[in-house]
């Protein structure tokens, strides 16, 4: 039987391809399974508006994406300018005083409350209490999330 150039050309495709779907594959994080952090473990990075500590940022079984950080803001700071974002985002305030824009309107929260911002909905958040401002955020992305 003889190996045609046609044969060669087909042959080096499928190894192209099954290479660049390895590759692809090395670069998808693991799909994260059951998991807990522990608060006292958690390390605080210093930002320069107070401190990020960054939890996880990997798929799941059912999200293409779950990212979860806890935030700690100054007093009289802002995370960062008003802005929107496709995917949809839950903050849970742990202890301070916040200023929150959502839904057209501000609102002064405190420990306890569970902030939604919807999907590309401007938002923003502030401390505006005399102690440092501590909330968990919590965003996800699905297939339904809109690519913009």
């Amino acid at each position: 039987m003889r190996i045609t150039r046609r044969d060669v050309a087909v042959a080096l495709g499928a190894a192209l391809c099954t290479c660049a779907a390895g590759a692809f594959a090395q670069g998808q994080k693991p799909v994260l399974g059951p998991a807990v952090w522990d608060w006292a473990k958690l390390d605080a990075k210093p930002t320069e508006v107070g401190a990020l500590r960054d939890l996880v940022r990997q798929p799941t079984a059912t999200l293409d994406e779950l990212e979860m950080h806890v935030t700690t803001l100054n007093p009289g700071l802002a995370s960062h300018p008003p802005h929107t974002h496709p995917n949809e985002e839950l903050v849970i305030v742990r202890e301070g005083t916040v200023e929150v824009l959502n839904g057209g309107s501000r609102k002064r929260l405190g420990p306890g409350s569970v902030i939604f911002n919807a999907s590309n909905s401007p938002h923003a958040l502030r401390n505006v209490g005399d102690t440092p401002a501590t909330y968990h955020v919590i965003n996800w992305k699905t297939p339904a999330t809109p690519s913009n």
